[in-house]
């Protein structure tokens, strides 16, 4: 996360809360849609041989790029913001 040339911290730190915050918030933002697309609660056990293939990849596939997209705009945002630069000059 820091630089290892003894860089800040907190730009780590605070991109790292906010990567916590966004997948938080991602997660049930999905499970509401899902809800309401579905009429049914989202699976919580996709290894469950209950739940069809297609249920469980469906919400495999969405839950983890959705909620990995949302962590990493927010953890570029947040970084950017702080470090004072553009995402074109944060070579992560």
């Amino acid at each position: 996360m820091a630089k290892k040339d003894g860089g800040d911290i907190g730009p780590a730190l605070a991109g790292l809360v906010a990567g916590i915050a966004a997948q938080y918030a991602m997660r049930k933002a999905l499970n509401f849609t899902w809800a309401r697309v579905t009429g049914e609660e989202p699976p919580t056990d996709v290894d469950s041989p209950d739940i069809s293939l297609g249920r469980a990849l469906s919400w495999a596939v969405m839950a983890g790029v959705s909620t990995e997209v949302a962590r990493v705009l927010a953890v570029r945002a947040t970084r950017a913001k702080l470090l004072g630069a553009g995402p074109e000059e944060l070579d992560v």
